[in-house]
């Protein structure tokens, strides 16, 4: 009788609790695609500094896919407001970050001339290690996007975290930065405390921690798909560097898009957008 009574507790505790329902996988969520979306500030530790992102995040009881976008070269992460409403429309919950000192109009804290690609790709990692512990977020399913400099720094955040990554998209990856800057300043003696580039003051460390740095001995051995789109006119980085990445990676698409330059007119823009999602939801796990 004891046995029966235990027996019939453990199974109504069960079904209080939820025990043996199904839930929905990210395959199943991405398959809707007309979720409310919900935004919210969200502030993250990185290092000394205070990380500002906004979440869009569709509206469901269910655990999402979850797309990271790191902006370029003095940008926020508001660059990306269309993908995140399109992107979290379709199921996929997507975080836009300011990297600190990032930018001129960055949310974040931190100095400009503190801010190095290095330090960019610990914000990024900063960033994935938050959400993948959030009940919310399904952490198998984690995707890294970049577009010009946070696009390299998405290549080496990348690198280091491997197949945990579920997939990376690049707009117009600056791979090239190094090399520009080594071809400025061939001697470290020659490096400046502090440059003004493009409306934001850079600090020597900038350049010094890229000197000796070769971007295509950094990369390639990421084993899952890899996205990237650059225009066939892009003046700032030359499509060749693309060219040679997507040449390096197991598994990477290059779309190259006709008539653009270093980022894209609206309607190519729309393609793009519509482009990574797609990506995000045939490399669901």
């Amino acid at each position: 009788m004891k046995k029966c009574i235990i027996v019939l507790l453990a199974t109504s505790l069960c079904l209080l609790a939820g025990c043996g329902k199904t839930q929905t996988s990210s395959k199943e969520v991405v398959m809707k695609s007309d979720y409310t979306v919900n935004t919210e500030e969200v502030t993250i530790s990185s290092g000394e500094n205070s990380l500002y992102g906004t979440l869009y995040k569709p509206e469901t009881d269910a655990k999402t896919p979850l797309i990271i976008m790191c902006h370029g070269y003095n940008g926020v992460g508001d660059d990306f407001k269309e993908e995140g409403e399109l992107f979290a429309k379709n199921g996929v919950a997507t975080y836009t970050l300011d990297f600190c000192g990032g930018s001129t109009r960055s949310k974040s804290t931190g100095d400009t001339k503190d801010m190095t690609i290095f330090t960019e790709k610990n914000d990024l990692l900063s960033a994935y290690n938050y959400f993948k512990s959030q009940e919310y977020i399904d952490s198998s399913n984690i995707f890294l996007f970049g577009g010009s400099q946070g696009g390299l720094v998405t290549t080496l955040a990348t690198e280091e975290l491997g197949d945990e990554v579920a997939g990376m998209a690049l707009y117009f990856p600056a791979l090239c930065i190094a090399d520009n800057w080594r071809e400025t300043y061939p001697d470290t003696d020659m490096i400046p405390e502090s440059e003004e580039f493009w409306e934001m003051t850079l600090g020597k460390k900038f350049f010094e921690s890229i000197h000796d740095f070769y971007i295509f001995n950094e990369i390639g051995s990421y084993p899952n798909n890899v996205l990237i789109l650059h225009g066939d006119k892009d003046e700032i980085v030359p499509l060749e560097y693309s060219e040679k990445a997507a040449s390096l990676y197991k598994n990477a698409e290059l779309i190259v898009m006709e008539g653009e330059g270093h980022g894209f007119q609206p309607e190519a823009g729309k393609t793009a957008r519509e482009d990574v999602l797609e990506f995000i939801k045939d490399n669901i796990r």
